[in-house]
């Protein structure tokens, strides 16, 4: 009898163990844990941008897409989404490299391209090398947005833009002005410009103020002249 008392009661205990570990167990697993706010998507820049927002009020989506796509989605920069997308030309493509980024692109509004002079860009269109040179001028390696976009750098053509002012007040080169600049996308921060820019007018590039170690100096050096009257001798007789 006292045995089976003493099961019962030790059954009982057992259970009342694992009840009292319920409330623990519950409360383990009912806060979700801690996240990171997610950093507000910044509003573009520039006197244009109302415009840009009228007429893709879906703007922040593009925060999360990639170059090519945030291009392709800007209605006012279909001439310039055409000319690196392949549309204009098969032969020239070079939006896996825009993806390939970080990059800053300074795309020129329709109204910039229909602003060239009479065939200058159909004629750009037919060569394959003079468009490459063309699209990568406009992009350099960054994610800056419109408070830190300004400097000198080179392109990924080669050759160098001069970007000055801040905010909604940007220029490139001196000539083009910004539109709406620091269109955020995935990889990249678009401005839209009102001029195409022309690498061949590229800001002279910036010398270097000081002299580092990894500088290499190429100096020429001369064969020293002949001696004072050699220089005219005949050669000897044979």
């Amino acid at each position: 009898m006292k045995t089976r008392i003493s099961k019962t009661l030790g059954a009982a205990a057992g259970v009342a163990a694992i009840v009292a570990s319920l409330p623990l167990a519950i409360n383990a697993y009912a806060d979700p844990p801690p996240t990171t706010p997610e950093a507000p998507i910044p509003d573009p820049q520039g006197p244009g941008c109302d415009a840009f927002k009228t007429a893709l009020p879906n703007w922040k989506d593009l925060a999360t897409q990639p170059a090519g796509k945030v291009l392709a989605s800007i209605p006012d920069i279909s001439t310039f989404n055409s000319l690196v997308s392949g549309q204009a030309n098969p032969a020239v493509n070079v939006v896996p490299v825009l993806e390939n980024g970080p990059y800053v692109v300074f795309a020129p509004s329709n109204a910039a391209f229909a602003a060239m002079e009479p065939g200058q860009l159909d004629a750009i269109k037919a060569d394959p090398a003079a468009l490459t040179k063309l699209d990568y001028y406009h992009v350099f390696l960054g994610l800056l947005g419109p408070d830190d976009v300004k400097g000198q750098r080179p392109t990924q053509e080669g050759t160098e833009i001069k970007v000055t002012g801040n905010g909604g007040d940007i220029k490139v080169n001196d000539t083009a002005k910004v539109v709406c600049g620091g269109i955020q996308g995935s990889d990249s921060r678009i401005y839209i410009i009102d001029t195409v820019l022309d690498p061949s007018q590229a800001p002279e590039p910036i010398t270097p103020t000081s002299t580092s170690s990894t500088t290499t100096t190429t100096t020429t050096t001369q064969a020293p002249p002949p001696p004072p009257g050699d220089a005219h001798m005949p050669p000897p007789a044979g």
